[in-house]
């Protein structure tokens, strides 16, 4: 049933007196359902991308410093330059109510109304708009088993029905596993651990179409990178990636 803005501040009013909800990082009651695991004040203290920011144009690094508004597209923190995808972008860094909702999505299989809106809102802006294909990162088959989901495709499968694009969970597929080995790891070890990991079972569906490509968070690119490799090796014009934490 539809509800009005009005209607639903009682709804989650009532929610929060009959089912009380406490923040994971202050304590303090969550004051509606759409912030997830987090309050609203801890949201507003994380600091979340309006597309606006001085960052690196292809990997969305932010700069250290303010940059002019007409030379941000030439802008480039170099590190990325060898990484296959065409530009990454996040709903904001990885931190406080952010990471919170990672860590979440790790263990129960659901993103929050307002994770997804951030999401859906980058997922608007220039390039990502002329995305046609999603593709999450996949899970290898033992991890999958292992962990019951995959959060990568509960992300994917939300922003795809916000944006009514194609959802593709068969293209692109994880040949070998290595995801629980890698914490700790420096850039040049992530990048290792993942060649040749990642394999297209269906190239025709990826051929000339622009790939958004979904996963939790930024932090090397090794995996991403990884990804993009075999999409455009198989045809894909572009890709795209979008998480929702950027490190």
């Amino acid at each position: 049933m539809f509800l009005t803005h009005t209607a639903q501040l009682l709804y989650d009013a009532l929610l929060t007196l009959a089912y009380p909800q406490a923040c994971t990082i202050c304590g303090h009651s969550v004051e509606q359902r759409k912030f997830g695991v987090a309050c609203e004040s801890c949201w507003k203290s994380t600091r979340i991308f309006t597309g606006d920011e001085s960052s690196c144009w292809k990997c969305g690094l932010p700069a250290v410093a303010h940059v002019a508004q007409e030379f941000r597209d030439h802008l480039r923190c170099r590190r990325c330059d060898s990484q296959s995808f065409t530009v990454a972008r996040a709903a904001g860094l990885y931190q406080g109510a952010l990471r919170e909702s990672v860590l979440l999505l790790k263990r129960q299989p659901h993103v929050s109304q307002h994770v997804e809106d951030l999401l859906v809102a980058a997922a608007r802006r220039e390039p990502l708009n002329s995305s046609t294909r999603i593709i999450p990162v996949p899970l290898h088959s033992k991890r999958l088993k292992t962990r019951g989901f995959n959060q990568a495709s509960i992300i994917a499968q939300t922003v795809a029905k916000a944006l009514e694009l194609p959802l593709d969970e068969v293209s692109l597929v994880r040949v070998s596993s290595t995801e629980r080995y890698r914490a700790g790891l420096d850039v040049k070890g992530r990048r290792e651990t993942v060649v040749g990991a990642f394999h297209i079972a269906q190239p025709r569906l990826v051929a000339d179409e622009n790939v958004l490509l979904i996963d939790d968070v930024f932090t090397t690119g090794a995996t991403v990178s990884a990804c993009a490799e075999a999409l455009v090796a198989a045809g894909a014009k572009s890709v795209f990636v979008l998480t929702i934490g950027r490190a």
